[in-house]
Parts: structure tokens; sequence; C-alpha cells
């Protein structure tokens, strides 16, 4: 608190870009943790919370005849303009955000003060909930030619890898790779027996080798007994790569390596990423832009094109397991951020499991977490340097939601689910992305992420998806006519904007009264016995007569509830008496509406 100069400040208008939509007056609070803006409006009362660590700037703008705007930017896309009435106010206010949403410290972290009420066994059993070597377990690994390394125990060989990596039998090459990210197995595909591996660029230089590095491609060429060859895959632009080369570093030389084949996949760096977003971001505040506007914004920012990027890479890897049944070993520059977008999407095409809502947990814990990918950094969680934020995970999210866009019956969760995974990455509230590795994180002073979002799971699921459908492997089209601006995401915040999901909103209420009416009908079956079996069909007959009407919109899970209910306790006139009148007031949809909304289940 002793970086709050000013906590409340009244006659606060909140403006709003859309020149139809009126501005707001209300009250601004600064607490510890999140700007609050209350607004005054008749009889009701608006609040607008917004955590510190979501901040992404603060621009104090040039005093006006109206007052002294300030410009609040967030890394989860939202825009606040406020106007202030006295510029001292606004010179506080803004003194204030300056020290509170970027800490210095991680001690400061909103981690390290949250506390959701939980003894210390559930905080215990929440950093346990999910297990990589589960995973690995799941996938059928064959003992055979990959063993769990515990060389990394103490973290040292590299800092960045979790404590338990999987390898090929043969090691030895961690020195001959960048910071000593070692090849270690992301993936393996049971029916194919190909595995995904996965690594930092090799110190070649010019004319470098490495003999155990080479022995242990070698190594996990021979683990799959389907394939004579390997793919090498550099995620970067082929000209980055040859760059790195003259700085002793570069890509594998296919003279020194057997039965390997090399690719390059162009995915352009972190620096490129992150102005691309940056251009993304101003077309979306646009005020009032022209369709030519617009579109042509959309186009120069690159953004669907570096989507693209990441996504035919993924495509990439995922046919080259299933289809040519090769291994493929995959790196960028360190192996912790193009890398980890390529497998991670990769694993979603090949693997249903991931699919799912806790699968999708268990996937960035492995790829993302696990091996390191700088989230401190990249989502500039600390005053650190600014060149070194880029929105990759980002990126990622974005392809796994355009995958869901092709695919509406596949996936177990919604958009707000990833749109929740993404808010929380920079909230700095749970402990899961706090650091740059798993070496670095500190589970005993914080809580984990993933059983808050299971508990919350009947928010984020998609009712649209068929667990029964069979579709192993994704295969979609890059072509750009699929690729689609992500609204939800970027313009989630937009005042005056349509609620989003509304449809997919009334599917999933619908889904879940169906899975209630399921389990009624186990219940009822079980005590039909004790109930007063005439009554009890009486009136159910009475109820399923009452569905086929219009005008009495029950539901079949309604007419056995209530049913159920009434004959325990009320003879038969007395309960086709009350049905009546609750019918009047009864809240569901009309036939129509009913067949309108589920009729696209069946594509």
């Amino acid at each position: 608190m002793e970086h709050i100069i000013t906590p409340k400040v009244e006659y606060v208008k909140l403006l709003n870009r859309y020149p139809e939509k009126k501005s707001v007056l209300g009250t601004l609070y600064l607490t510890a943790t999140h700007l609050i803006y209350v607004e005054q409006t008749n009889n009701t009362r608006k609040e607008t919370w917004v955590l510190h660590h979501h901040i992404m700037s603060v621009e104090k703008l040039p005093l006006t005849a109206h007052g002294c705007p300030l410009l609040i930017r967030c890394k989860t896309f939202q825009l606040l303009h406020l106007l202030f009435q006295r510029e001292r106010d606004c010179q506080d206010v803004y003194q204030s955000l300056l020290r509170l949403f970027q800490p210095v410290k991680e001690e400061e972290l909103y981690a390290f003060l949250y506390n959701p009420q939980q003894n210390e066994e559930d905080r215990r059993q929440g950093w346990e909930f999910i297990n990589v070597a589960n995973d690995f377990s799941r996938m059928g690994l064959s003992n055979d030619y990959w063993e769990i390394s515990h060389l990394n125990k103490d973290y040292e060989v590299p800092s960045s890898y979790y404590s338990t990596t999987y390898v090929a039998t043969v090691t030895g090459s961690a020195k001959f790779r960048s910071r000593g990210r070692l090849p270690v197995l992301s993936y393996f595909h049971k029916d194919t027996k190909a595995a995904i591996c996965r690594c930092s660029q090799p110190l070649s230089g010019l004319t470098s080798r490495c003999v155990e590095d080479e022995q242990m491609l070698q190594a996990i060429s021979q683990a799959n007994p389907n394939c004579p060859y390997i793919y090498v895959v550099d995620t970067r632009p082929k000209l980055n790569a040859m760059a790195n080369r003259a700085a002793g570093k570069g890509y594998e030389n296919e003279d020194n390596y057997s039965n390997i084949r090399f690719q390059f996949q162009g995915i352009e760096n972190i620096h490129v990423m992150r102005n691309s977003l940056q251009k993304l971001l101003e077309v979306c505040s646009m005020k009032s832009p022209s369709m030519s506007d617009y579109l042509t914004g959309l186009e120069n920012s690159g953004w669907l094109r570096h989507i693209k990027s990441v996504m035919d890479a993924g495509m990439f890897l995922a046919k080259a397991v299933c289809e040519e049944r090769a291994s493929v070993l995959v790196h960028c520059s360190d192996g912790w951020d193009r890398t980890a977008q390529v497998c991670s999407l990769s694993c979603i095409l090949l693997d249903p499991y991931y699919r799912t809502i806790k699968g999708l947990m268990v996937l960035i814990e492995k790829e993302w977490i696990s091996f390191g990918h700088k989230f401190s950094h990249r989502c500039g969680h600390l005053d650190t340097d600014p060149k070194e934020v880029s929105p990759v995970f980002t990126q990622f999210l974005e392809c796994v939601w355009q995958l869901s866009e092709q695919f509406p019956c596949v996936f177990e969760f919604n958009e707000r689910y990833l749109i929740e995974i993404h808010n929380q990455v920079y909230a700095c509230q749970y402990g899961n992305f706090i650091g740059n590795c798993q070496k670095e994180r500190l589970h005993e002073k914080t809580f984990s992420l993933w059983p808050h979002l299971l508990k919350n799971q009947h928010l984020y699921r998609n009712p649209l998806y068929r667990r029964s459908l069979e579709c192993t492997v994704l295969r979609p089209s890059t072509l750009p006519l699929h690729f689609k601006f992500w609204c939800g995401m970027y313009n989630y915040y937009d005042r005056g904007m349509h609620p989003k999901q509304s449809v997919l909103d009334q599917l999933l209420s619908l889904t879940q009264k169906q899975v209630e009416g399921e389990r009624t009908m186990t219940e009822l079956q079980r005590v039909r016995g004790v109930v007063g079996v005439v009554d009890f069909v009486r009136v159910e007959r009475y109820l399923t007569d009452m569905t086929l009407s219009p005008s009495h919109p029950f539901t079949a899970a309604d007419s056995c509830i209530s049913a159920h209910r009434l004959s325990q306790t009320q003879p038969y006139e007395q309960c086709i008496g009350l049905l009546t009148k609750q019918s009047t007031i009864h809240c569901a949809f009309t036939k129509g509406q009913t067949q309108s909304l589920t009729h696209g289940l069946d594509w």
C-alpha cells in the first residue's frame, strides 16, 4: 500500500471509443492488487476490476479542455481511457500504477499475497494434481528404447529442463546444444512408434561436430523400427539459422548425421511477433474505422500469417508421425519458444486426450512449464528488459482456437477456457507461470491454477463436444479463408458489444439439463418400487402429453422430476392442478426454439 498516493478519486470519466456510446462518470479506487472503477448510474452499481499485473502500459496524454486523460492498456487486451477533472489526481494515479503494475521483486507478485482459504494439504495436493510422468505412461512408452534420466535432478543439465526427462538410451550431447538443452522426448505415438523430441540448436558453427550428439540422433532413429530416417525440423527461417552459424551456433550438418532429413519452417522470432501483435492491437483500438482501413490494418499486421506459419509447422510434425511413421527432432534457437508452440500443437493434432479440459492442462504443464518456457520474461511479470516480452503463448492458444473453429465437435473446452488460461498466465495469481523454468517456481509458497480450473469446468465445457466422435488425428486446412480474426480474445472487453457465445451458452444449459434429467431418471428407476406406482404413472403420462404441446414447454426431464416429487406427497387430482399452474411460469425453450438450437449438432 505504500506505493498508492491517492487511493480514491471521484468524478472520473470512463470514455468510450465508439461515438454512439456515451461516457460514464464514476469513482476510481486503487488497492494493493486491483484498480477498481465504480460507475455512478441510476439505481445501479457497475464495477470494473483490473488486476495490476494485467496492465501492460500506462500513458498520460496531453491535457485537454475537458480534463486530464490517462490511457491504460492491458495484457488481456482491455483498454481503459480515463478522464480526470484535476491534473494532480491524474498524476498521482499515474505514478502509483507505474510502481504497482510491474513490480521489481518476485515477492511482490499477486501469487504471494493470494490466499484461497485452503489448508496446507489441499495446497500440496493441488501441485501434485498434474503429473507429467503419468502422461508418458499413458502414451504407452516403450522401455526398450527410452529411459528415464535423472541427470537433471539438481537442475544442472540444463537448469531450464524439469528434473526428470525421457531420453534415448545414448546420452552425452548436452554440451553440444545451446544452453545444454539436449534432445529429450516430447511425445510418443504408440501406433506408429514414432517420437517427437525437442532440443535447442547445436553449437556447430561452420565446422564443429559432436560424436555424442550424432549418436543420440542415431539412437532416436533406431528407437523407431517403422522408418529408416528421422526429420530434423528447424522452426526458424533459414536466413536466421545461417546467421547463428557465424556466432558458433546454427543447425545440423547433414553430412555428419546419418539418415536425417532436414526441414526449415520459417517461424519468425520473438521481436517480429511482438511488433506484429502491437500492430494488430492498433487495428483493434481504431475509432470507427472504414472497412478498407480495418482490413488493410489487419493484413499489414501480419498476425494471421504468423499464426498460419505455426500451424503449418505443427501439421508437418503430425503428418510425419502419423503418415510417414517417422520420428522428428524439433528445435529453434534455445528450444523454449517456437519449439514449444510446434510440439504442443502437433500433440493436439495427434492425440484426442489433449483436446479435453484436463488434457490441455497436462500439455501446458509438460510442453511449456516443465520444458522451461520463459513465462516471466515473455509475459513481462517483472520490470525487466521489454525486448524479452513476446506473445508466444498467446499464439499457441490462438492456434488451438483456430482448430476448434474448424473442428467444433472434437474439443471438450470452449473459447472461454482458452481466454481464462491466457488471463491467468498474466495475472500472477497462481504459481504455475511465475519464473522462467521449473527450478525457479516456488511451489511451497503459492497455489496451483489447475484445481481451480477443474472446479469450474462447467463454465468451460463445449456443448458441441462429442467424445464418441472418431477423429483421432486432425487434418486442418491452412488455406487463408479458414483463418479468422479472434474477436473473442482481442475485442473481449469492448463496451457495448454483444455477449460472446450466446447460442453456445444456451446449448450448454440444455446439455446440463439433459445430464440432470438422466441422473434423475436413474434415481427414479431405483426408487420406483417404493413410490406409489399408480399415481406416478398417471402423473408422468399427463406430463409426457404436455411436453408434446408447444404451449406447455416441459422437457422430458422436467416431467420425470415433477412426477416423482408430486406423486410421493399428492393424490393424482391435486398433482394435475399444481402442475397446470406450474406450467404457466416454467422457464424453458419452446419446441421450435429447441429444434433450431440443436439442429447443428448432427452435421
